[in-house]
């Protein structure tokens, strides 16, 4: 069975979404649909902004979900078994499935990165990345020190994302170092994204989602809360207004797939590092990505 994961935050790059807009002229009509509900041409920062631009989460999401879901759309052939996306890539997941509409999908990201935004300025927050330990021991640490710091993204055996208040964070990595991980390194992020300071963001999110028609998707979607796939709109809706402050549980989510047939697994979108986690995850599953349709 052939299914499709869209990356999240990371991923973009200058220059992204280019060939597609140029070549195929619904792809065209869906980035300029895109330019006139975010109301600014989003299309001039990706395909030949400045780095810095591209990196704002007000613009880095709606532009790596615009890649992802106008590729999906623009693929003849485009009939998933599944469906996953990481963090942000969850939306692209559902809009490609047909759990919502593009121009829904696109403004609840755009009110998705406005209000992590404003949460990340609330408290200094930060995250790391932790390499080499167990996701049982990264958990018991993270449980031992004072103040917010919490696993935020499990991405695949040996390599998992803490979220916090800076000190907090920091603390963590000096234990976790100690306990035997490899790398325990602060990321260059705006804030502590999938933890307990994101919960100004949810709580505004939730409203937006809430309001928002989904419907059952063409397949099942795997979600990042807990990993397991869904169809039913309403548990759609709550599980992406918990995804917020809830951690990222990709490697759980690679894993389900596998086990439920996941035959082949393509990556839609900018970058590649979906991919390249998917590889350590599931031994014998094929891989594969998308940029365009080329």
């Amino acid at each position: 069975m052939k299914v499709y994961v869209f990356p999240g935050q990371g991923a973009q790059f200058v220059g992204m979404g280019k060939e597609l807009y140029d070549a195929i002229p619904q792809a065209k009509a869906l980035f300029e649909q895109a330019n006139e509900i975010l109301g600014f041409r989003i299309t001039d920062l990706m395909f030949s902004g400045a780095d810095a631009d591209l990196k704002q989460t007000k613009v880095t999401q709606p532009a790596i979900f615009l890649h992802s879901v106008i590729l999906a759309k623009s693929l003849s052939d485009f009939q998933p078994g599944m469906v996953a996306g990481h963090s942000l890539g969850e939306f692209s997941a559902l809009v490609s499935a047909g759990a919502m509409s593009f121009e829904d999908g696109l403004r609840l990201v755009s009110a998705r990165a406005l209000a992590m935004q404003k949460a990340c300025e609330h408290e200094p927050s930060t995250m790391a990345a932790v390499l080499g330990l167990d996701d049982a021991k990264v958990e018991e640490i993270c449980a031992s020190v004072d103040g917010v710091v919490v696993p935020a993204n499990y991405n695949c055996p040996g390599q998992l994302v803490i979220s916090g208040a800076v000190k907090a964070v920091e603390e963590a990595c000096e234990r976790l170092k100690a306990a035997g991980a490899k790398r325990a390194l602060l990321l260059p992020v705006g804030g502590a994204f999938h933890s307990p300071l994101m919960e100004p963001a949810r709580a505004e999110l939730e409203t937006a989602i809430q309001a928002t028609a989904v419907s059952s998707p063409v397949c099942p979607v795997y979600q990042n809360v807990d990993a397991k796939p869904y169809t039913d709109p309403d548990a759609i809706k709550k599980n992406l207004i918990a995804q917020l402050t809830a951690p990222v549980r990709w490697t759980q989510t690679i894993q389900r797939m596998a086990a439920d047939g996941a035959a082949t697994f393509v990556e839609l979108g900018p970058g590649n590092v979906l991919q390249g986690l998917i590889k350590k995850i599931a031994a014998g599953v094929a891989v594969e990505g998308k940029q365009t349709i080329s």
